[in-house]
């Protein structure tokens, strides 16, 4: 290889996922520079290109000096104080023109922050979602870009050549405005938190209420996977029935603690939807639950002084397993209403500029919330941009009405053999105070307006009220 190569594509962080990133941009025909402290993976770089031209190295001059101008540098490094620190080290190397480009889970507050910063320096900043995980970076991941046009479209051929592919569409596509893409992968993590959460009790209820073993569980699954609920986190989980356990007897299910960790994403979508007002109460639920399963000693401790005899309705099997995939549908149809209403009022709020249609286009393939029901959504919002929340579109409504009963009667069956349906019960609330015309909370405002004087509004009369209540 010459000294004069000059790269393509720069990478900051070469562990699993920036290396095969980087490597799937070698292999989509861009000569590659990846930069790490650890020499190992600067070295596994080199080795795993095969032939390709890519350079691996623990030298930021080095690295900076070997790429085409304009430069294009990726960070994949851990979100947080360290991605500041790359950048302030970059800076001492690269040109006015230059491109940074943060592909981390980085929190879309400090996006907006390093592109007010790297304005002044004159160096262009890109804040962008990739999903998919190490094997979606390798062969083709969902990638949300946020910043401006004019910075994407220096790397939009290398994002396009590197992405999933459905029907011969990539899933790129950019998002909108300063932190815009950013927060679409937060919202994207906001909706996966929901959809696992939802898995889980499905697989609570088939295994303690239905009785079904792991064999059956990973056939039930299976067959979800093959209809309307096809997608990859429906996949996997059919495929974890069948994995055994390589350090012991039996399957691995079985030996895994029931307790969930979490890196923070799932919160911040919440949290930012209670900053906007804009309910995602599927998606609080998840997060709620993870953090009660963290919780294990009192839970133990608990089960023993709150012990309670249950009664578990009868059902046959087979009732039971299309019970429970019509009740996924409804719900998991919540929770991607709940994403994308909350992108929407995030749009007007933050003037993104997001474009719907597209945002479901890309995550159609790619990412960990891919599913056949985005192309639907996609369809939605394509045929009505202005679509306030997906709920009300007819085709989605129908469905919705169509297996409303068989959730409830899964939360019921819940509820009796005393089995937490906390997402469950979430999105059928959400669709149930969604459609009614006229909810209880006329006496909270008379509430508020008795003890705090916070006045209301009437049905009958324009203005604003203050009553002296008695």
């Amino acid at each position: 290889m010459s000294k004069k190569q000059l790269y393509d594509f720069g990478m900051v962080g070469l562990g699993v996922m920036g290396r095969n990133f980087l490597l799937n941009v070698a292999d989509n025909g861009f000569s590659v520079a990846g930069l790490d402290t650890n020499k190992e993976h600067a070295k596994a770089l080199e080795e795993e290109a095969k032939g390709k031209p890519a350079m691996g190295t623990t030298n930021m001059k080095t690295f900076v000096a070997s790429l085409k101008k304009p430069r294009k540098i990726m960070l994949l490094v851990p979100a947080g104080k360290v991605v500041d620190i790359v950048i302030d080290g970059l800076l001492k190397h690269v040109e006015k023109g230059d491109l940074i480009i943060d592909g981390g889970n980085s929190f879309f507050v400090d996006t907006d922050r390093r592109l007010e910063y790297l304005k002044d320096k004159k160096v262009e900043f890109l804040g962008v979602g990739v999903s998919g995980g190490a094997k979606g970076a390798r062969f083709g991941p969902s990638i949300m870009p946020g910043g401006s046009k004019k910075a994407y479209n220096k790397v939009k051929k290398i994002l396009e050549a590197v992405s999933a592919k459905v029907n011969g569409e990539p899933c790129v596509a950019f998002m909108g405005k300063g932190s815009a893409g950013n927060y679409v992968k937060m919202v994207h993590n906001g909706i996966e938190y929901a959809m696992m959460q939802l898995l889980a009790e499905s697989y609570d209820i088939l295994k303690n209420i239905g009785g079904l073993n792991n064999e059956e569980l990973h056939q039930a699954y299976k067959k979800y996977n093959r209809g309307k609920l096809k997608s990859f986190l429906v996949e996997i989980t059919a495929s974890i029935f069948t994995q055994k356990d390589e350090m012991g007897r039996g399957m691995l299910i079985d030996k895994i603690l029931d307790k969930a960790k979490q890196k923070g994403t799932g919160k911040w979508t919440s949290q930012n939807a209670m900053d906007f007002g804009i309910p995602v109460p599927t998606i609080d639920a998840a997060v709620t639950m993870r953090g009660i399963s963290s919780q294990k000693k009192e839970r133990v401790a608990a089960s023993k002084i709150l012990k309670l005899r249950t009664t578990k309705s009868k059902v046959a099997k087979a009732k039971l397993v299309k019970e429970v995939g019509e009740a996924l549908f409804f719900a998991f149809i919540t929770a991607y209403s709940q994403g994308m209403a909350l992108l929407v009022d995030a749009s007007k709020e933050k003037n993104y500029g997001l474009d719907m249609e597209a945002t479901a286009r890309i995550w159609r393939g790619g990412c960990i919330i891919r599913a056949t029901l985005l192309e639907d959504i996609r369809k939605a919002y394509s045929s009505n941009s202005d679509l306030p929340n997906l709920m009300v579109d007819k085709a989605f409504a129908k469905h919705l009405k169509g297996t409303h009963n068989s959730i409830r009667s899964i939360i019921k069956r819940g509820i009796d053999a005393g089995i937490p349906t906390l997402a469950f019960s979430a999105s059928l609330a959400y669709f149930d105070a969604y459609r009614d015309s006229r909810l209880p909370l006329n006496l909270t405002q008379a509430q508020r307006d008795h003890f705090g004087s916070h006045t209301y509004e009437r049905t009958d009369k324009k203005g604003v009220f203050h009553t002296e209540w008695k």
